[in-house]
This record gives C-alpha cells, structure tokens and sequence, in this order.
C-alpha cells in the first residue's frame, strides 16, 4: 500500500490527465476520479441499480447501460435529484479510490479529482498539487476538446471553485502553459520532492 497520497486536482481542461501520464511515466500509479465515477454505475453494479430505479427506465440507453448525457439533463437544473445523486455515488467513488490506493505498490500514488476541494476529498490526501492555467485558455481548451461553445463552457467554470480559492489551497502549483521540457523539469522536481516525503511519512 502507498502511504503517501498526492491528490492532483485543477479546473476543467488545465491538462490535469497530461500532467498526471507524467508522473505514471515515472513509475507512479494513478487513482482517477473520473474513471471509477464511471466504474460504480457499470451495467450491473449497486449504484447502476439505484440509479435506474431511482429515475426509471429513461436513464438507460440501447444497450442497456447507463445514459449519463440524459441523467446530466435530468438533474442539471434539480438541486433535489442532484443532491440525492451525489449522496449516493460520492460514498461508492471515495471508497473505491481508497481501495485502489490501498492495492497500489508505487512509492506515492497521484489521486485524481476534478472537485477534490469542492467535495472535501483533499483530507483523504497527504499533498496537494493544482494545475493551473488562465481561464481564457481553460474556455479554449475544454470548447474544442468537448465540441461545446465557450457558454457552456462558461457555465461549468462558473460552477467550480473559483481559480484564486484553488491556487490559495494549493500545496504546489504546475503552470500548464510552459513548453513541453519545463513542465518535464517541473514534474521531474515535483516527483523527486514526493518521494521523499514518501519515505519520511
């Protein structure tokens, strides 16, 4: 088990999953947030069977799985429905990310979470480390990786914590917007400070 948790958190499209690949480049294993937020409503799972008897048939796509586009609509704009959501699947998410830390062998693993100060989840962490880039970048970025207009866009960011309250959380900070063979350099000094905060922890 890794003793040593960073969680890597940083608004949306800041490039959170290129800084973290680094860091699996380096031997370090990932716990992503996003990927068992995906895992815990699998066709078949509890929280799947929740859902679906929660919201009805409407929620299921063709094959059978869960439509999370529909569910996002249905509870986009009902605070109620989205509470009940989230009381149900950040228990699942949060014990299945302690699992998988639990499993890991690396010296330190990298915890990925878009909301980790959102959702409380940085005191299931020893360090943290936000990615950061301007706003305007974040609105370019997320417009032409997702196919959505920047109000949408917009609507999102406006959502998360403001990026002034992440950077004050923050234990470190990388700047996503050097060239390739900075943020190398960064995550390289970054990787060599975890490990040995690993070993002293």
């Amino acid at each position: 088990m890794a003793d040593f948790i960073v969680g890597l958190t940083g608004g949306i499209g800041s490039g959170k999953t290129t800084i973290a690949n680094q860091f699996f480049d380096l031997g370090i294993e990932l716990v992503d947030a996003d990927v068992i937020a995906r895992e815990v409503v699998e066709k078949g799972t509890d929280g799947f069977k929740k859902i679906t008897s929660h919201f009805g048939s409407e929620v299921i796509d063709d094959s059978g799985s869960l439509d999370r586009a529909k569910l996002r609509i249905k509870i986009f704009n009902n605070e109620t429905e989205r509470q009940w959501l989230n009381n149900l699947l950040h228990p699942l998410i949060r014990s299945h990310m302690l699992n998988a830390v639990e499993n890991a062998t690396s010296p330190y693993v990298i915890m990925i979470v878009p909301l980790l100060f959102e959702n409380g989840l940085d005191s299931l962490v020893n360090t943290t480390l936000v990615v950061d880039i301007p706003p305007h970048e974040q609105i370019a970025r997320t417009a032409k990786r997702d196919g959505v207009n920047s109000t949408e866009v917009k609507k999102i960011l406006n959502r998360q914590m403001s990026r002034e309250l992440r950077l004050k959380q923050a234990d470190n900070v990388i700047d996503n917007t050097q060239s390739p063979e900075e943020l190398r350099n960064t995550v390289q000094l970054l990787h060599l400070k975890y490990l040995a905060q690993a070993s002293s922890a």
